[in-house]
């Protein structure tokens, strides 16, 4: 039996197409590109500039059910679906974040898809890519140490070293660094304060990045950042600091979206990379807003389960920057459906229709959760070769139930071709449903109420907890005119409860809420709920063991 081959081996195979003729299928002359090597390229400026005025597609999103170690198959699905669009007609572009480091090296390995659904080059994408992440953190640290530099002399703005709430990053999974003593050694070493470090994909910088619409906006939303505040309470600002400027050069030439093609050589925009759990989870605006004036279809995806990143989705990037999304997929299989419906993992390849029946579950819940916003859905089956029809059917008779169509997609075995009945389906979705988009909340509800809601209509709590100190916090930022600001919650991925035990869709569970961040620069509040770090560690088995370099230059081991 011919062995099947694995990711990095279908991308290293791949026959891919020079990064100018994939700009060229979607109008963009080679000028107008900046080449990072023969198969990526950032957009230029110049170019953006000339899309304004110009008439907006029809936008879908990928989400998915609860995410558990068996997969789901998200990204997958988004670069399927693209590829199944365009082999139905259609002038579709993909639009994803990039990989971290961090859990590439980890737990997750990379992030650019699989089998024959793939965007390309995998190994620098899930590496160093064009660089923009080293440019994020390069930016974030920058304002760290400009922040210990002006509390070494003179201090002018009479920063209170106990209150500066800015971190430092880096794009690794190190929990060592999660809290820390800075300034040791004496006077000419800086304060002594404690401090710490987070993954530069929850950096706020990250989030600035990925909801800013041009340059100028970036730059104004970075000088509009507190840093944390003096001696006698009042916030300082990165203005205050005049760092703003030089942390925008830093990032000006991140700031142009990525140009990538998927294994079929069709058009894909990978740019930004907040993670759903810590941050909120979408790629780039003016990535979306670039590819939505370029093509006739735009799919997009979310970071984790709907839960999560679905509703940041809706409720932060759609309200920030005025989407109006058309229809959602949301992808399910049936390991995943398996195991919430409490199989083990070693037990998921056997066929058990009733483990299937009892996980549907938790694709319920999500179904009901985006029907909240007013958009169409669909469900797509992502196939495993394991699965079985009677499996299958299970799934299709419980979305019936709710008069949603149900699809199953072999995109990972054959691709585009795999993924066109998918492709058909949203379409019709599109074409036979108006959505009806709206947020969860208005903007003037109180900052407490809008975590509740989210934690009552979205994860089934019964209610959120926080210690008076928190609940202070929430009043406090009210009194300062952050109100209207949109709720993003950090809560573990893999259930909808703050346990990332409890699976399947449970309810009547508290939502306790530890500790809350203003992001003045990114306009929204996040709020931390049970065990969840905004700095991961390593698990026992790092994918970074796996990982080498063959005699000939050549990745082995990244997945």
């Amino acid at each position: 039996m011919k062995p099947v081959p694995t990711d990095i081996e279908i991308a290293q195979a791949a026959s891919t197409l020079p990064i100018s003729e994939i700009a060229a299928k979607i109008g963009i002359r080679a000028e107008d590109i900046i080449p990072y090597g023969h198969d990526k390229a950032k957009i230029s400026y110049d170019f953006l500039g000339k899309l304004e005025g110009k008439k907006d597609s029809k936008l879908i999103l990928v989400t998915a059910i609860s995410p558990t170690p068996a997969g789901e198959g998200k990204t997958t699905t988004t670069v399927g679906l693209g590829d199944g669009l365009n082999k139905i007609g259609q002038n579709a572009i993909i639009c994803l974040r990039e990989p971290s480091l961090g859990p590439c090296f980890g737990m997750k390995g990379g992030a650019a898809g699989g089998g024959y659904a793939q965007v390309v080059p995998m190994t620098d994408i899930n590496l160093h890519f064009t660089g923009d992440f080293h440019a994020i953190g390069a930016a974030h640290n920058l304002l760290s140490t400009m922040i210990d530099n002006h509390m070494h002399w003179e201090n002018q703005l009479s920063i209170d070293p106990r209150r500066v709430t800015w971190r430092r990053v880096v794009d690794m999974n190190d929990r060592a660094l999660r809290t820390i003593t800075s300034g040791l050694g004496g006077y000419n070493n800086g304060v002594v304060r404690e401090a710490g470090f987070d993954i530069t994909v929850a950096s706020e910088i990250m989030a600035v990045f990925c909801l800013a619409e041009d340059l100028n906006d970036l730059r104004q939303r970075i000088g509009n950042i507190v840093i944390g505040h003096t001696r006698d309470k009042k916030p300082v600002r990165v203005t205050q600091l005049k760092a703003e400027g030089a942390m925008t050069a830093l990032l000006r030439d991140a700031f142009q979206p990525n140009l990538v093609q998927t294994l079929e050589n069709n058009p894909a925009l990978m740019h930004g990379g907040p993670f759903a759990n810590i941050a909120h989870g979408c790629n780039s605006v003016i990535a979306t807003k670039t590819a939505l004036k370029l093509a006739d279809v735009v799919v997009t995806e979310a970071g984790f389960g709907a839960d999560l990143g679905a509703e940041k989705f809706f409720d932060i990037k759609c309200r920030k920057a005025g989407l109006h999304p058309d229809a959602v997929v949301l992808v399910a299989t049936t390991k995943a459906l398996k195991m919430h419906g409490g199989i083990a993992k070693e037990d998921l390849k056997a066929e058990n229709v009733e483990a299937i029946r009892k996980g549907c579950a938790n694709l319920g819940k999500h179904i009901r959760n985006i029907g909240q916003f007013g958009v169409p859905v669909t469900v797509a089956i992502n196939h495993y070769v394991t699965d079985t029809d009677a499996e299958h059917q299970v799934i299709k008779d419980f979305c019936d139930g709710f008069n949603v169509s149900c699809t199953v997609s072999s995109h990972w075995e054959h691709g585009g071709e795999g993924a066109k009945p998918l492709a058909e389906a949203v379409m019709a979705l599109i074409g036979n449903r108006k959505s009806q988009f709206r947020p969860l909340y208005q903007d003037d509800l109180p900052l407490w109420e809008k975590a509740r809601r989210i934690a009552r209509t979205i994860y089934g709590a019964d209610d959120i907890i926080a210690d008076k100190k928190v609940r202070l916090q929430f009043e406090q930022f009210e009194k300062e005119g952050y109100g209207h600001y949109p709720i993003c919650m950090a809560k573990t991925q893999y259930s909808f409860s703050t346990d990332p035990q409890l699976l399947g869709a449970p309810s009547g569970h508290d939502v306790p809420i530890r500790e809350i961040r203003l992001a003045t620069g990114a306009e929204f509040l996040v709020v931390i709920c049970g065990a969840i770090m905004t700095m991961p560690g390593l698990p026992r088995k790092p994918a970074a063991e796996q990982i080498d370099v063959t005699e000939n230059g050549r990745i082995t081991g990244l997945f």
